[in-house]
């Protein structure tokens, strides 16, 4: 993937040369002094631009204005913010996405926002800074790595700079722009992990790719293959790999940006490279999307990633158990009985309830490591694209503390989550009828009956679980986001650590 140059400018907006003068403007008669500049430069075109309706602020209009001799710039962009109201960082982003593809598709090959307008008393200016950084780097997202076509030869902008008021100060900024840079890269990671094909995307294939993060930025990584899964009792995950040919193995890295005795938050990723169901096998419509099934592993290996290239002063685990769940002579069947790794026996009455088991046995595996948190990720119910559809995760635990600092995170990077109860009574429909547990409660509060199945291998630590599995996967493109895998988690994850140093 080609990456754009942000850069940070400063001074007068009248003054920068550039390809493109990029003017955000709120709806309503605009009253700022780089607009009434602007106007008087150009004679009065912009005022005009609105009288005859030509223009009005509207959200997401755009009106593109060749300067001439009076300016700096060569063209002005006049963007549409809608009704004043204090920019939310998804808003960021998808402005600086629309203007990045808005300015490539017009063959112009950079830009220069200015960012004042967006800036408010009650808004880091920063934050500000980072949202657009992120949006103008995600714009120029593609995995085209199989495209046999030149992949240079689709537009792409590769410089653009962000014009910020000089109280913000320069160094603040190219640090929002590092660290936009970092997270994004986490997230660009994430994506090209759940948009790669399963024949390409085994178990040992995410094992090397922990292992490139590990070495890019120092990390330890251990990878425990069947045979130290055999011999540790990881029951419940060797019986979702039994129908497979692709051996499976649990994958952890760690980053230590803390103090020596901090105990470290650890990160739980279902790491399903592609779910056929099993023997309860899946319907073949949009099975093709079952690639995706690996999406919280994904997440939680870009999240570590990001930490790492950003040195937050944490310590973290990224556990990813990662198998195939395939039907075969070989594979589990329902009606099987397993015993997970913390000796509790599991009766399978569908195999396509496979997540959780694998989740199980990792989620008692990192209780070793004397976690502070445990936060696990996965794709893991249909039940939640029902409950919540595709605008939020759902989110549960066992700490309400930690819910609500996941919430907060989450409304704070335009990530959102919404908590959905774990009542006692949930427990209920999941208790076996001739094993201790079962491993699905049925159709009524599927989501949240798979919760409560993990809540069973995490009572010894504060936990809460993720079920992105309406949130990992994009059916149709958006600014900064083309259809595919999303990155979904690394971003909330990321403010979640960040709050936490």
């Amino acid at each position: 993937m080609m990456k754009t140059k942000v850069s940070i400018k400063t001074g007068q907006a009248l003054n920068q040369k550039t390809a493109c003068l990029v003017l955000p403007v709120y709806a309503g008669k605009p009253r700022f002094a780089t607009f009434a500049a602007l106007d008087e430069k150009l004679s009065g075109q912009l005022g005009k631009f609105y009288r005859q309706r030509e223009f009005s602020g509207r959200r997401e209009e755009m009106l593109l204005v060749h300067a001439g001799p009076g300016l700096a710039c060569e063209r002005l962009l006049l963007v549409g913010m809608g009704a004043r109201k204090p920019l939310t960082a998804a808003g960021g982003r998808n402005l600086a996405s629309q203007v990045a593809d808005y300015l490539t598709q017009h063959h112009i090959h950079g830009g220069l926002i200015d960012s004042s307008e967006l800036m408010t008393p009650r808004r880091d200016g920063a934050l500000v800074v980072q949202a657009l950084a992120e949006g103008l780097l995600l714009a120029g997202y593609r995995f085209d790595q199989y495209l046999t076509k030149d992949a240079n030869e689709k537009p792409f902008l590769p410089a653009v700079g962000l014009l910020i008021p000089s109280t913000l100060g320069k160094k603040n900024a190219e640090k929002a722009v590092a660290t936009a840079e970092a997270l994004v890269a986490g997230i660009c990671r994430a994506r090209d992990l759940v948009n790669q094909p399963g024949n390409q995307k085994s178990p040992a294939y995410l094992a090397e790719t922990a292992q490139q993060i590990a070495a890019d930025q120092g990390l330890s990584c251990s990878i425990l293959g069947r045979d130290q899964l055999e011999k540790e009792g990881f029951g419940a995950l060797l019986a979702v790999a039994g129908g497979s040919e692709r051996q499976p193995c649990l994958i952890t890295l760690e980053y230590r940006g803390g103090g020596q005795e901090e105990a470290p938050i650890v990160l739980v990723g279902k790491g399903v490279v592609f779910d056929a169901g099993g023997i309860s096998l899946k319907p073949a419509e949009k099975m093709d999307e079952m690639k995706m099934d690996m999406a919280g592993g994904a997440v939680v290996l870009g999240t570590i990633q990001a930490v790492a290239a950003l040195k937050l002063p944490v310590n973290l685990l990224a556990v990813v158990p990662a198998v195939e769940n395939l039907p075969s002579g070989s594979a589990y069947r329902p009606g099987d009985i397993v015993t997970s790794l913390a000796g509790k026996t599991i009766e399978v009455l569908n195999t396509d309830a496979e997540g959780r088991l694998i989740l199980a046995d990792a989620l008692t595996w990192v209780q070793r490591y004397n976690p502070r948190v445990v936060i696990d990720v996965a794709t893991l119910t249909g039940a939640c694209i029902i409950a919540l559809g595709h605008h939020a995760a759902a989110v549960l635990g066992n700490h309400e503390g930690l819910i609500r600092a996941l919430l907060k995170a989450g409304e704070g990077c335009g990530e959102r989550l919404w908590q959905l109860p774990l009542w006692e009574e949930y427990r209920a429909q999941i208790k076996g009828d001739f094993a201790d547990i079962k491993n699905t409660g049925g159709r009524p509060a599927g989501a949240i009956t798979a919760a409560a199945f993990l809540q069973h291998f995490a009572e010894k630590y504060t936990w809460a679980h993720l079920d992105i599995a309406g949130t990992a996967w994009a059916e149709k493109s958006s600014p900064g986001a083309p259809k595919g895998g999303t990155g979904f988690g690394v971003r909330l994850l990321f403010e979640y650590l960040r709050a936490q140093c």
